[in-house]
């Protein structure tokens, strides 16, 4: 296997033809933001969570059961459209080992 550097992978995400906002991971499975709207999606998404936590905690020293479940359940909604927008703005995913296998 070739050795692969930040320098290469940096051009592969900047090689975009397709407009994706999200290319797929060097290692492993998923995405990286490739575009500004990847990444502001991204921001918008983290900024979520940060609001979420933050509504939780202001409910006092001890939320309660029905705050504990809407925040999961808003954190695991928001964590679905996040991979609902990477699967539809993205390359198609697939386990990677590397770029030149």
């Amino acid at each position: 296997m070739k050795g692969y550097n930040l320098f290469n992978y940096i051009e592969y995400l900047k090689d975009n033809p397709k407009g994706y906002w999200f290319k797929r991971r060097l290692y492993g499975w998923g995405w990286v933001p490739a575009t500004w709207q990847g990444w502001l999606t991204i921001f918008i998404f983290i900024g979520f969570l940060i609001l979420n936590g933050i509504w939780l905690a202001s409910k006092g020293e001890v939320p309660n059961k029905i705050d504990w479940i809407f925040f999961f359940a808003t954190l695991i909604i928001s964590v679905s459209v996040l991979i609902f927008i990477c699967y539809k703005k993205g390359e198609k995913p697939k386990w990677s080992w590397g770029r030149n296998q």
